[in-house]
């Protein structure tokens, strides 16, 4: 039986810069058209945390009932291991996807927003048949499209749209902003694992595209937000160049990716790479709030 430290591992906790940094910059988008609702913001933030550790729940139970977590070098996994049962595992995803669900609806009641049901639909469903059912998007190399939906736009834009009630450019720039950290987030994941997962028949796209071209796309995403955030500042203000001073952590996290790192090696830049996408988040934030 898994202990308590086991099963927040298998929550995989480093992911949830991923979840957190949407709300905090949607939220920041807000700001800059005096809109901020902070209670809406906290029940926006509820739901994204809440989908992030279902959908860790979700790949763990997913992956492990199909075997590709026997020879996994990445984070601790719970039905890979041997620590929790499969069902187990696929009961806590489904407790995650429920508190992400009430919370959700208690936000549409608030907004008076009905259609976002579907949305939270979507997420939910895009969650699980990420590596669920039996066809999972993850393994056909759709995975980082369904993070830059979910992880950027829907959720800048939505956090943004539940306290403003409308959408703004500033919202739609920031949500391709952070939807790109989230996809290389996602994409150095699978490049560390991509021999287990290509031996395993899991086609992420870093399988899909081998690993150079996957190297040189995880540099590109990196440096997207940072173009966009140029961008903003000519055309929104020169607050909004705060964020560039995330640029030194972020080239400190693509360097071992373009020098060869591999395996194990590569865990330490699956932390970075959260961590970037956190501090870059935070001062977009504090740019679009004083713009």
């Amino acid at each position: 039986m898994a202990t308590s430290t086991e099963w927040v591992q298998g929550a995989r906790p480093r992911t949830l810069p991923a979840a957190v940094s949407p709300v905090l910059v949607g939220t920041g988008a807000a700001a800059a058209v005096d809109a901020v609702h902070l209670g809406r913001a906290l029940l926006a933030l509820i739901v994204a945390v809440a989908l992030q550790v279902g959908v860790n729940f979700a790949n763990d139970y997913s992956d492990g009932i199909r075997g590709t977590d026997d020879d996994r070098v990445g984070p601790f996994r719970l039905v890979g291991s041997g620590s929790a049962a499969a069902q187990r595992v696929k009961l806590a995803a489904w407790l995650s996807f429920a508190v992400a669900g009430v919370t959700g609806l208690t936000l549409i009641t608030l907004t008076e927003q009905w259609w976002l049901l579907g949305v939270g639909g979507l997420a939910v469903a895009a969650a699980w048949f990420y590596t669920g059912g039996t066809r999972p998007y993850g393994y056909r190399g759709l995975g980082e499209i369904a993070v830059f939906v979910f992880f950027g736009l829907v959720a800048v834009m939505g956090t943004t749209y539940v306290q403003a009630e409308r959408l703004t450019a500033s919202s739609f720039v920031a949500a391709v902003a952070v939807g790109s950290l989230a996809c290389a987030l996602l994409l150095v994941n699978n490049i560390r694992d991509a021999p287990q997962d290509a031996a395993a028949g899991k086609r992420t796209l870093a399988v899909f595209l081998g690993e150079q071209r996957s190297r040189v796309l995880f540099a590109a995403l990196m440096s997207v937000p940072f173009v966009l955030v140029l961008a903003l500042t000519v055309t929104k203000g020169p607050w909004l160049a705060i964020a560039l001073l995330a640029l030194p952590l972020a080239w400190r996290t693509v360097a071992p990716v373009l020098r060869g790192e591999r395996g194990v090696l590569l865990i330490p830049v699956l932390q970075k790479t959260g961590l970037t996408g956190l501090v870059f988040a935070i001062l977009l934030t504090i740019g679009l709030s004083l713009s």
